[in-house]
């Protein structure tokens, strides 16, 4: 997985998305601002195989419009604000192409998810006018939630030790609330229905993906990406370290590159002057 991603991003890496969580957020603004409009637009916007199958292709893009909750506006500020923070730390952690990756494999993974069900479904059911009912009950289980719960996830794994204000008063480690959300999780998809296991499988098949079955995970790690960097850093001061250095006033060739450097014969020691201490330094014995 990770030897793929790196040939792909050598590919078309230039082409991701910079600020992605950006995009995504003004996107929900938008399918908000839709639905107090005319709430029935989530109708023309959902994730429905029915309608997909017969003519409404916008749908494949448009579902990821509509909010992952229907809290009030407040609440749903607080909570994309909190979505924006996690994803705009992970884009700088992993990088764009690898970020984009991550959501839009989420994206994909959910709709294919939602397509299989609706397959299998209208498959074993011998009446076919029972197809539109299916479509409609996946477009309105489906939605963006647990595709953005797993940049929750994401993140927890890059920093588990991270403390947060839960509630704006209470200090948690996000390791913590990684653990609640992942019982929550698992109590979902026992007592949930089909939509709902399906899209919680989406989301985790995709976190499973870039995590535990990547070889090369520590690549990507907030450790490790420090490491480089300080590493670098040394390469780089390694590179301007100077060749000729005044043992009087401290200049180098870096500071006027057409000052001159000699050693002295009557010092004893390596020592070094430029040209206008060289013959007017005392004799080091």
């Amino acid at each position: 997985m990770s030897k793929f991603l790196n040939r792909l991003e050598k590919k078309i890496g230039r082409y991701a998305i910079n600020n992605l969580s950006l995009y995504i957020i003004g996107g929900y603004a938008i399918g908000y601002v839709m639905q107090i409009f005319s709430p029935s637009i989530t109708n023309w916007l959902s994730l429905n195989p029915y309608e997909i199958l017969h003519g409404q292709i916008w749908r494949l893009v448009t579902w990821m419009l509509i909010p992952p909750s229907d809290y009030n506006v407040i609440f749903l500020a607080i909570m994309l604000y909190f979505y924006y923070s996690l994803g705009t730390t992970l884009e700088r952690t992993w990088g764009a192409f690898r970020y984009n990756a991550y959501i839009l494999s989420g994206m994909l993974f959910t709709a294919i998810g939602a397509f299989a069900l609706y397959l299998v479904r209208t498959g074993m059911d011998p009446n076919p006018g029972n197809a539109y009912g299916y479509g409609m009950i996946i477009s309105m289980m489906i939605s963006t939630y647990y595709v953005n719960m797993s940049i929750f996830l994401a993140f927890a794994a890059n920093y588990p030790d991270m403390q947060i204000l839960f509630w704006f008063i209470i200090p948690i480690k996000i390791k913590w609330m990684a653990y609640v959300y992942g019982a929550i999780l698992a109590y979902s998809f026992i007592m949930g229905g089909a939509e709902i296991r399906v899209a919680i499988a989406a989301s985790l098949l995709n976190f499973i993906l870039f995590f535990l079955s990547t070889r090369n995970m520590k690549r990507i790690t907030p450790k490790e990406i420090h490491r480089k960097k300080v590493y670098h850093q040394q390469v780089n001061r390694a590179r301007t370290v100077t060749k000729h250095k005044c043992a009087i006033c401290g200049r180098t060739e870096e500071d006027d590159p057409t000052l001159e450097f000699r050693f002295c014969s009557k010092c004893n020691g390596n020592y070094e002057y430029c040209q206008e201490h060289l013959f007017t330094h005392k004799h080091i014995k």
